[in-house]
């Protein structure tokens, strides 16, 4: 028997596609009086999971202004994106129509400098300011889980960055 569940699994990976290429955005800010890093999560639209703003390719658009882009119509939110990405996490999206098509989402960080009241998706979504501790509790997925720890922990360890703001 397990020797047929290694031929099946074995006929899945062949057939299986390359992941498709998604951009997101790690929304952050520093709070002015106590110097607390903050992330921004939001909930999906269809499962309602926490997540980061990310979104498929845009032609014309490189992938950290595709993240930055996503930010602003998911969150509502503007600031100052990285132009070398953090990492990437992967994870199953579930379309429409019940296919899962894995992704592989490149992440990029955001210093947010401005909340805007009407945005594209306002109303869609949830959205929460909380410490990168609850985050990174928060998302589901675990590469994503760890990298904004190591997003967090890089902060922490520039305390002038943190005083400066």
């Amino acid at each position: 028997m397990a020797f047929l569940s290694r031929i099946a699994n074995d006929v899945q990976l062949m057939f299986r596609r390359p992941p498709r290429q998604q951009y997101a955005a790690l929304c952050y800010r520093v709070k002015k009086k106590t110097g607390q890093l903050e992330m921004l999560l939001l909930t999906s639209r269809d499962t309602g999971r926490w997540v980061v703003p990310k979104g498929w390719p845009m032609p014309g658009k490189l992938s950290h202004e595709v993240a930055a882009r996503e930010a602003y119509e998911e969150a509502g939110v503007r600031g100052v994106v990285e132009t070398e990405p953090l990492g990437s996490f992967g994870y199953d999206k579930v379309l429409k129509d019940g296919i899962q098509v894995p992704c592989r989402v490149q992440v990029y960080a955001l210093e947010v400098s401005e909340l805007v009241k009407n945005f594209k998706e306002k109303g869609e979504r949830s959205i929460e300011w909380v410490s990168c501790e609850e985050a990174a509790e928060r998302v589901r997925e675990p590469e994503l889980h760890d990298l904004i720890l190591a997003f967090a922990q890089r902060m922490t360890a520039a305390p002038a960055v943190l005083q400066a703001k």
